[in-house]
């Protein structure tokens, strides 16, 4: 059973997507903030990371910088879910990729709950090597 950190400050959604990963077999500590995100991969190392880049106080930029200081969280996978069209990161996607751990980038107006799934199960059983994505 995978361990999954979500960090989405809507609380709905949170609860939808928590619910909907948990009930594809995974653990899921679901956090607001990046600070909290911070915390609780602390408290229990995750075997994947969600993560929405518009947070209250820190951005998910931003989370993900602190984050990946830190060795054991290094190969981590991340996964980007968020409102935050990927035309405004497509001259970066190397950087989010390369320097920040990006495994893939989902547009939530263009993704569905199956698809979120998806992805979150395929990056939980894919060897490290596998190219990354961006889906828009």
């Amino acid at each position: 059973m995978a361990q999954i950190l979500l960090i989405e400050p809507d609380r709905v959604l949170a609860e939808i997507y928590g619910r909907s990963l948990v009930a594809a077999g995974n653990r899921v500590l679901s956090c607001f903030t990046a600070q909290a995100g911070i915390q609780a991969a602390d408290k229990q190392q995750p075997d994947l990371v969600i993560l929405e880049l518009q947070l209250v106080e820190h951005s998910g930029i931003e989370f993900l910088y602190e984050f990946r200081s830190y060795p054991e969280w290094q190969a981590t996978p991340v996964v980007i879910h968020t409102t935050v069209p990927p035309n405004e990161f497509s001259d970066n996607w190397q950087i989010l990729r390369v320097e920040l751990g990006v495994e893939t980038y989902l547009y939530k107006p263009q993704t569905s709950l199956k698809q979120l799934i998806d992805t979150a199960q395929a990056q939980l059983s894919v060897p490290e090597s596998v190219p990354s994505s961006v889906v828009a």
